[in-house]
């Protein structure tokens, strides 16, 4: 995929500086495990091989919103994509210092401490999905893992997510994934006890991803506008909208939560972020890192086999965190 925006066109070569992918498994797409020196935790990556799809759903498809269409074929550029949304255990280190190894990353923002112990008991160690956080928060976790091992992480555009998400599909779900399956893949509101699980518990899609459908709903890197695909249609090429137009600008999350019905963890289902999902939250101005009332949303990172260049990384982090 190419991503055309005021940031350029990202054509650049694979970082490969401490030896984790070489550029030959890069461009046969193997999976492989992100590690970090002196942290026990490690992040799968599952290679996405290049592509091109009809993005968004038929006006005939059960659920559909006026917001996932009309649909346009979008080219997608290979990538890897974490197997599991992130979890508190991956998470930790960057959200607390001294859970962090030196050398520490310069130029990196932790977040602030929580109001409220916003998991609610439903789990942190052992593997349970990260939660309740902005997309600022899951932007400045990709920015802190670039910084430490080198290599440039972001959050899948939609256009990305939907493709991983769809796995070669056509319909309203997955490949191998249809509404009378969905619990054999997804924990949702009809099996989920109103509560997220810990990741990976469930049957993967065709491309080897964990929870795409159900558990949190995950962060994507673009901002919602509901006539997102007339937009796209005039540049398909790109599957990549930036629309900032407040300091704060509101993400789209995909792929339904814990809370959601069958019809909302459809591969085209958009959720759009409001200003209700931070409505206890006390502080004057809201907190830019937590959401009070986000228990349900989460995210996973994506690795572009076309890498950015250091400059062209710090640029781009620069833009999307608004700094």
């Amino acid at each position: 995929m190419t991503f055309r925006n005021t940031l350029g066109t990202l054509t650049f070569s694979i970082l490969t500086s401490l030896g984790l992918v070489s550029v030959a498994q890069a461009q046969e797409g193997k999976p492989y495990e992100q590690d970090f020196a002196g942290i026990p935790v490690k992040i799968s990556m599952v290679p996405i091989p290049a592509g091109e799809f009809l993005m968004g759903s038929p006006v005939a498809e059960a659920g559909r919103q006026a917001d996932e269409g009309p649909q346009v074929k979008v080219k997608v550029e290979p990538f890897w994509m974490s197997a599991t949304e992130i979890t508190h255990d991956q998470f930790f280190p960057f959200r607390f210092d001294e859970k962090d190894v030196k050398p520490k990353p310069d130029a990196i923002s932790r977040p602030t401490a929580q109001y409220i112990d916003l998991t609610w008991g439903m789990g942190k160690e052992g593997g349970f999905p990260a939660n309740s956080m902005q997309p600022y928060t899951a932007i400045m976790y990709c920015k802190w893992l670039w910084k430490k091992t080198g290599i440039f992480y972001r959050l899948p555009t939609e256009a990305e997510w939907e493709y991983a998400c769809r796995a070669g599909s056509k319909t309203a779900y997955p490949t191998g994934v249809q509404a009378a399956t969905l619990a054999q893949f997804a924990w949702y509101g009809s099996n989920s006890k109103d509560a997220y699980h810990k990741v990976g518990q469930k049957k993967p899609n065709a491309y080897g991803l964990y929870d795409m459908l159900g558990n949190v709903s995950e962060w994507t890197m673009d901002m919602y506008d509901a006539k997102y695909f007339e937009k796209l249609a005039a540049r398909p090429e790109s599957g990549f909208i930036i629309e900032r137009t407040a300091p704060r600008a509101y993400h789209t999350a995909r792929g339904g939560s814990f809370k959601s019905k069958a019809a909302e963890l459809r591969s085209a289902d958009r959720l759009a972020q409001v200003e209700d999902w931070n409505q206890r939250d006390p502080q004057v101005p809201r907190s830019k890192w937590w959401l009070t009332d986000g228990d349900f949303v989460g995210f996973r990172v994506v690795r572009p086999v076309k890498q950015p260049s250091p400059e062209e990384a710090e640029a781009f982090f620069k833009k999307m965190l608004g700094q």
